[in-house]
């Protein structure tokens, strides 16, 4: 069995779960919500796809769990956010992108416990969010990043720490 779903969690009719032919594993914790027209696809590797408990997926979000994925409890994750743990070879100009292959990993993607990713973010390979931080909308994460901190734009940069209204 590739799925292991708390019988809680609410995962739209509308949203699509792939299962793996690999082995991997999507894992689904208690009072997760997997909004409509979430896709999760299990591509570009083999790695597992974990998301904690009371976690919110929201409308349009897309996550490639290739080198795996492991979201943390309370994270919230706005429309149409891409999270792909995976990256194409492309190196050699002799041969076509599509028969590459895929780089080695970069650790996966981890998002830590209370997080909230606003909406058309992207994370890729290596991105490790710390917990309590927020990342704002349209941003790109694909380093680690330290927690209870505030972060936006393309580069990423920290904006200043949670709670602090005086920056």
């Amino acid at each position: 069995m590739s799925w292991d779903i708390a019988p809680d969690a609410h995962i739209s009719p509308m949203a699509d779960l792939e299962i793996s032919s690999k082995g991997s594993v999507l894992r689904v914790a208690e009072g997760v919500m997997i909004d409509a027209f979430v896709k999760i696809k299990m591509a570009g590797g083999t790695g597992d796809v974990t998301i904690g408990e009371n976690s919110y997926l929201n409308s349009g979000c897309v996550i490639y769990s290739g080198h795996g994925v492991t979201i943390g409890r309370d994270v919230l994750i706005a429309a149409n956010c891409t999270i792909a743990a995976t990256n194409h070879a492309f190196d050699d100009p002799s041969r076509p992108i599509c028969m590459q292959g895929f780089q080695p990993s970069r650790g996966g993607i981890i998002v830590e416990d209370d997080v909230w990713i606003g909406a058309n973010c992207v994370l890729l390979d290596g991105a490790h969010i710390g917990r309590g931080s927020v990342i704002a909308a349209g941003s790109i994460v694909r380093s680690r990043l330290n927690p209870a901190t505030i972060f936006a734009g393309t580069p990423l940069r920290a904006v200043r720490p949670r709670g602090d209204t005086k920056s």
